[in-house]
Protein backbone atom coordinates (compact mmCIF):
# COMPACT_ATOMS: atom_id res chain seq x y z
CA UNK A 1 0.00 0.00 0.00
CA UNK A 2 1.25 3.51 -1.03
CA UNK A 3 1.92 5.72 2.09
CA UNK A 4 0.04 9.05 1.11
CA UNK A 5 2.61 11.81 1.76
CA UNK A 6 1.31 15.63 2.53
CA UNK A 7 2.53 18.44 -0.12
CA UNK A 8 4.72 21.21 1.09
CA UNK A 9 2.41 23.74 1.58
CA UNK A 10 4.06 27.21 0.35
CA UNK A 11 3.22 30.68 1.04
CA UNK A 12 4.09 33.67 -1.90
CA UNK A 13 4.44 37.35 -0.73
CA UNK A 14 5.40 39.93 -3.45
CA UNK A 15 3.69 43.07 -4.66
CA UNK A 16 2.70 42.34 -8.14
CA UNK A 17 0.22 40.14 -8.95
CA UNK A 18 1.74 38.52 -12.12
CA UNK A 19 4.97 37.43 -9.94
CA UNK A 20 2.44 35.88 -7.81
CA UNK A 21 0.44 33.70 -10.34
CA UNK A 22 3.85 33.02 -12.37
CA UNK A 23 5.41 31.53 -8.94
CA UNK A 24 1.88 29.99 -8.39
CA UNK A 25 1.81 28.25 -11.71
CA UNK A 26 5.43 27.01 -11.11
CA UNK A 27 4.99 25.33 -7.59
CA UNK A 28 1.29 23.99 -8.40
CA UNK A 29 2.75 22.23 -11.67
CA UNK A 30 5.02 19.82 -8.72
CA UNK A 31 3.55 16.98 -6.92
CA UNK A 32 5.24 17.41 -3.65
CA UNK A 33 4.11 21.48 -3.30
CA UNK A 34 1.38 23.41 -3.19
CA UNK A 35 0.43 27.13 -2.59
CA UNK A 36 -1.71 28.00 0.28
CA UNK A 37 -1.94 31.53 -0.35
CA UNK A 38 -0.25 34.52 -1.19
CA UNK A 39 0.06 38.31 0.17
CA UNK A 40 1.11 41.60 -1.24
CA UNK A 41 2.52 43.59 1.61
CA UNK A 42 4.06 42.84 5.28
CA UNK A 43 1.10 43.26 7.66
CA UNK A 44 -1.28 41.23 5.44
CA UNK A 45 1.55 38.54 5.29
CA UNK A 46 2.11 38.46 9.01
CA UNK A 47 -1.80 38.10 9.34
CA UNK A 48 -1.91 34.95 6.63
CA UNK A 49 1.45 33.20 7.98
CA UNK A 50 -0.29 33.30 11.38
CA UNK A 51 -3.38 31.69 9.76
CA UNK A 52 -2.07 29.23 7.62
CA UNK A 53 1.29 28.30 9.49
CA UNK A 54 2.96 27.60 6.16
CA UNK A 55 5.82 25.16 5.72
CA UNK A 56 7.86 27.79 3.27
CA UNK A 57 7.32 31.13 2.99
CA UNK A 58 8.47 33.03 -0.43
CA UNK A 59 9.21 36.77 0.24
CA UNK A 60 10.42 39.82 -1.95
CA UNK A 61 12.27 42.16 -0.77
CA UNK A 62 10.41 45.18 -2.15
CA UNK A 63 6.64 45.37 -1.28
CA UNK A 64 3.83 47.73 -1.18
CA UNK A 65 3.85 48.13 2.07
CA UNK A 66 6.56 47.38 4.59
CA UNK A 67 9.89 45.29 3.82
CA UNK A 68 10.87 41.65 3.18
CA UNK A 69 13.81 41.70 5.44
CA UNK A 70 11.36 43.34 8.53
CA UNK A 71 9.09 40.25 7.42
CA UNK A 72 11.23 37.38 7.70
CA UNK A 73 12.33 38.96 11.33
CA UNK A 74 8.53 38.75 12.31
CA UNK A 75 7.73 35.65 11.08
CA UNK A 76 10.87 34.40 12.72
CA UNK A 77 8.98 35.10 16.04
CA UNK A 78 6.07 34.19 15.37
CA UNK A 79 6.87 30.63 13.95
CA UNK A 80 10.26 29.49 14.01
CA UNK A 81 9.44 26.40 12.13
CA UNK A 82 8.29 28.24 9.03
CA UNK A 83 10.99 28.41 6.47
CA UNK A 84 11.75 31.23 4.53
CA UNK A 85 13.39 31.98 0.98
CA UNK A 86 13.75 35.47 -0.21
CA UNK A 87 13.39 35.47 -3.94
CA UNK A 88 14.39 38.88 -5.37
CA UNK A 89 15.58 40.80 -7.91
CA UNK A 90 17.90 42.87 -5.59
CA UNK A 91 21.96 42.55 -5.77
CA UNK A 92 22.64 38.94 -3.73
CA UNK A 93 25.85 40.86 -2.41
CA UNK A 94 24.07 43.42 -0.43
CA UNK A 95 20.89 41.25 0.58
CA UNK A 96 21.42 37.86 0.84
CA UNK A 97 23.34 38.03 3.99
CA UNK A 98 20.99 40.13 5.86
CA UNK A 99 18.20 37.91 4.84
CA UNK A 100 20.12 35.52 6.11
CA UNK A 101 20.93 37.01 9.49
CA UNK A 102 17.00 37.86 9.67
CA UNK A 103 16.12 34.98 9.76
CA UNK A 104 15.61 33.36 5.97
CA UNK A 105 17.34 30.07 5.31
CA UNK A 106 18.15 31.18 0.93
CA UNK A 107 17.74 34.11 -1.20
CA UNK A 108 17.64 33.53 -5.03
CA UNK A 109 17.65 36.06 -7.51
CA UNK A 110 14.04 36.16 -10.21
CA UNK A 111 16.05 35.93 -13.00
CA UNK A 112 17.30 32.59 -12.24
CA UNK A 113 15.88 29.48 -14.06
CA UNK A 114 12.81 27.21 -13.31
CA UNK A 115 14.76 24.78 -12.16
CA UNK A 116 16.60 27.06 -10.10
CA UNK A 117 13.64 28.23 -7.88
CA UNK A 118 12.17 24.60 -7.34
CA UNK A 119 15.87 23.69 -6.51
CA UNK A 120 16.15 26.43 -4.06
CA UNK A 121 12.71 25.60 -2.72
CA UNK A 122 13.56 22.26 -2.15
CA UNK A 123 17.13 23.02 -0.59
CA UNK A 124 15.05 25.32 2.11
CA UNK A 125 12.56 22.84 2.87
CA UNK A 126 14.95 20.22 3.97
CA UNK A 127 16.35 23.29 6.75
CA UNK A 128 19.60 23.57 4.23
CA UNK A 129 20.36 27.13 3.35
CA UNK A 130 20.63 28.17 -0.66
CA UNK A 131 22.95 30.93 -1.97
CA UNK A 132 25.20 31.55 -4.89
CA UNK A 133 28.47 30.06 -4.65
CA UNK A 134 30.04 33.54 -4.50
CA UNK A 135 27.70 34.17 -0.93
CA UNK A 136 28.70 30.60 -0.04
CA UNK A 137 32.41 31.37 0.11
CA UNK A 138 31.90 35.28 1.93
CA UNK A 139 30.13 33.22 4.89
CA UNK A 140 33.24 30.70 4.97
CA UNK A 141 35.44 33.54 4.82
CA UNK A 142 33.94 35.25 7.61
CA UNK A 143 33.02 32.11 9.59
CA UNK A 144 36.86 31.30 9.45
CA UNK A 145 37.69 34.90 10.82
CA UNK A 146 38.81 35.97 7.27
CA UNK A 147 36.22 39.08 7.29
CA UNK A 148 36.03 40.47 4.50
CA UNK A 149 36.88 44.39 3.38
CA UNK A 150 34.05 46.11 2.94
CA UNK A 151 34.67 48.34 -0.88
CA UNK A 152 31.14 49.66 -0.55
CA UNK A 153 30.40 51.58 1.79
CA UNK A 154 26.67 50.53 1.51
CA UNK A 155 26.94 47.38 2.88
CA UNK A 156 27.61 49.38 6.43
CA UNK A 157 24.46 50.66 6.36
CA UNK A 158 21.60 48.79 8.76
CA UNK A 159 18.82 46.98 7.23
CA UNK A 160 16.74 49.67 7.91
CA UNK A 161 18.80 52.31 6.57
CA UNK A 162 19.32 50.44 3.10
CA UNK A 163 15.75 50.21 2.35
CA UNK A 164 15.64 53.63 3.17
CA UNK A 165 18.23 54.57 0.69
CA UNK A 166 17.09 52.45 -2.28
CA UNK A 167 13.56 54.18 -1.69
CA UNK A 168 15.33 57.63 -1.84
CA UNK A 169 16.88 56.24 -5.13
CA UNK A 170 12.97 55.32 -6.18
CA UNK A 171 12.51 58.98 -5.83
CA UNK A 172 9.82 58.38 -2.60
CA UNK A 173 9.47 61.24 -0.58
CA UNK A 174 9.98 61.49 3.39
CA UNK A 175 6.86 61.39 4.05
CA UNK A 176 5.70 58.32 1.12
CA UNK A 177 8.46 56.34 2.93
CA UNK A 178 7.38 57.21 6.09
CA UNK A 179 4.04 55.79 5.41
CA UNK A 180 5.21 52.42 3.54
CA UNK A 181 7.60 51.52 6.24
CA UNK A 182 5.27 52.44 8.90
CA UNK A 183 7.62 54.97 10.88
CA UNK A 184 7.58 58.85 11.63
CA UNK A 185 8.93 61.68 9.62
CA UNK A 186 11.15 62.64 11.97
CA UNK A 187 12.81 58.79 12.06
CA UNK A 188 13.16 58.71 8.56
CA UNK A 189 15.14 62.34 8.60
CA UNK A 190 17.65 60.45 11.33
CA UNK A 191 17.63 57.46 8.78
CA UNK A 192 18.70 59.73 5.85
CA UNK A 193 21.41 61.72 8.17
CA UNK A 194 23.03 58.51 8.85
CA UNK A 195 22.85 57.82 5.80
CA UNK A 196 24.50 60.89 4.73
CA UNK A 197 27.03 60.20 7.73
CA UNK A 198 28.37 57.03 6.19
CA UNK A 199 28.01 57.28 2.51
CA UNK A 200 29.94 61.02 2.43
CA UNK A 201 26.93 62.54 0.99
CA UNK A 202 27.44 66.38 2.23
CA UNK A 203 23.85 67.58 1.41
CA UNK A 204 20.51 66.07 0.46
CA UNK A 205 20.68 66.26 -2.93
CA UNK A 206 24.09 64.86 -3.04
CA UNK A 207 22.07 61.78 -1.23
CA UNK A 208 19.46 61.73 -3.66
CA UNK A 209 22.43 61.63 -6.71
CA UNK A 210 24.61 58.27 -4.81
CA UNK A 211 20.79 56.87 -4.18
CA UNK A 212 19.78 56.93 -7.50
CA UNK A 213 23.29 55.73 -9.08
CA UNK A 214 23.18 52.83 -6.56
CA UNK A 215 20.02 51.82 -7.98
CA UNK A 216 20.89 51.95 -11.83
CA UNK A 217 24.23 49.98 -10.73
CA UNK A 218 22.17 47.66 -8.19
CA UNK A 219 18.60 47.48 -9.46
Amino acid sequence: MTKFRAKSRIMIVDDHPMMRDGLTMRISSQADMEVCGDAATENAAVELAKQLCPDLVLIDISLREGNGIELVKRIRLLNATTKMLVVSTFQESLYAERALRAGALGYLNKNESNEKLLEAIRTVLRGDRYVSAETTQRLVSQALGKHAVMDDPIETLTDRELEVFRLIGDGVSTSAIAGQLFLSTHTVDTHRENIKKKLGAKTGADLNRKAIQSMLENG
